[in-house]
């Protein structure tokens, strides 16, 4: 969905545009528990900053031109690549998070940047095939510490870029790793969203500090927001182009059912496409409303005067209203049962789940067989731990298409490697 269609829903009277204020949110100044990029806590490795972009703003850019970020282009979100030109894949989804994180961070008078950077580096770490990609290297990794796609994609912006001449990975501030790492929650202490922090942000935080039991910044959990909402509405859009289900079901969903009935009374006329699209912008809107709302209430019952604030508060600040929340868990079991489960993607997932493991299996065992940049380290680990960690790093940043093909080069007898 566009960046202009969010504007264009029903508005409280405070919030809707005059002549003399034609958008509410430009031009007012960040709010003081905003992370603040003059005050940022800098890079683990230091670096002469720009004359004419915030630390942020750099960050994005890097992460928007690095590798790991084009091949979103050709990674599953739920329907692999080849499926069909309209489905979402995780470049388009996180360009949709990003739209969406940008909007409430106005709202909320937060930077931006920091919430389109940490949106757009969110699924770095996801390897071919989405989830079932993940649950398929995960368990390949069982023995060697298992597979995280939020620790993976630390890996990547810490490690394995490696493009510039003073240091490995990225080398992206402070802020946007804390969010890349904790923008569902701590990973430590009482609040864990987590039993324990993955091994591999376990390993980076003691080097370079993340702060692991404390919420991560407003911006950071902006993005959070962006990404259920983006998903939820996208699913919902996918699956209806695919025809895993029809409107007429959808409708009937309590957050879907008063905007069908809008837009049907509205536009009594209207083509099935149109209809479908015009009812789920409002839906999509709807929730955006409610997190703006919902954060605006939170933050004020908190009072914060900082960033550290919203850090150190008991709950996050960014959070669907519970009104809100009581609508979303119907319409995620609907996807759940209707789409997710859905026989026609559950037959392609068995099929990635097998091409992952497959090709892990055996790179694990026969080394050799890969390309000489990925085969001289993964020969001269001193440990099977640390060989598997190589073959997961090279088999987590594959594309959809490349798996595919791999796997047939190297299983199937008459094809021509």
């Amino acid at each position: 969905m566009a960046a202009a269609d969010v504007p264009n829903i029903p508005q409280s009277a405070e919030s809707r545009p005059t002549e003399d204020a034609p958008w509410r949110y430009f031009d007012r100044p960040m709010a003081d528990w905003a992370s603040e990029a003059g005050r940022s806590r800098g890079r683990r490795h230091a670096e002469d900053e720009s004359l004419h972009r915030s630390p942020f703003q750099r960050d994005r850019d890097r992460i928007i031109h690095c590798a790991a970020f084009r091949r979103l282009k050709h990674k599953t979100q739920v329907f692999v690549e080849h499926e069909g030109d309209y489905f979402r894949t995780r470049l388009t989804h996180s360009v949709e998070v990003a739209q969406i994180a940008r909007t409430i961070a106005r709202a909320l008078r937060l930077d931006e940047d920091l919430a389109e950077a940490v949106s757009l580096a969110h699924d770095l770490g996801h390897p071919p095939f989405g989830h079932a990609g993940e649950n398929a290297l995960d368990q390949a990794m069982k023995p060697y510490g298992g597979f995280d796609h939020n620790a993976q994609a630390l890996r990547i912006v810490t490690c394995l870029e490696k493009r510039y001449a003073e240091f490995d990975g990225l080398n992206l501030s402070w802020e946007t790793l804390e969010g890349l790492v904790k923008h569902n929650g701590p990973l430590g202490g009482p609040r864990a969203t987590l039993p324990s922090a993955p091994a591999d942000i376990a390993d980076y935080v003691m080097q370079h500090d993340l702060e692991l039991e404390s919420f991560a910044g407003a911006e950071a959990q902006v993005a959070a927001l962006a990404d259920d909402i983006a998903y939820n509405n996208h699913d919902l859009d996918d699956g209806l182009r695919a025809g895993l289900f029809t409107f007429e079901e959808i409708a009937e969903l309590a957050i879907v059912a008063p905007w069908a009935a809008e837009v049907t009374s509205r536009y009594p006329k209207i083509d099935g496409e149109r209809r479908a699209f015009e009812t789920l912008r409002r839906v999509f809107g709807s929730m955006v409303e409610d997190v703006i709302a919902e954060s605006e209430r939170r933050i004020a019952a908190l009072a914060p005067s900082c960033a550290a604030d919203i850090r150190a508060a008991d709950l996050p600040m960014v959070a669907f209203s519970q009104e809100m929340l009581e609508k979303i868990r119907p319409l995620r079991k609907f996807l759940f049962g209707r789409m997710y489960r859905h026989s026609r993607v559950n037959r392609m997932m068995w099929k990635a789940r097998r091409v992952v493991r497959e090709i892990f299996e055996l790179y694990l065992a026969e080394p050799m067989l890969l390309s000489d940049e990925w085969r001289r380290p993964a020969e001269a680990a001193p440990t099977e731990a640390e060989r598997a960690k190589v073959i997961a790093d090279y088999v987590s940043g594959m594309t959809d298409r490349f798996a595919i093909e791999e796997h047939r080069r190297l299983f199937d007898p008459a094809f021509d490697a």
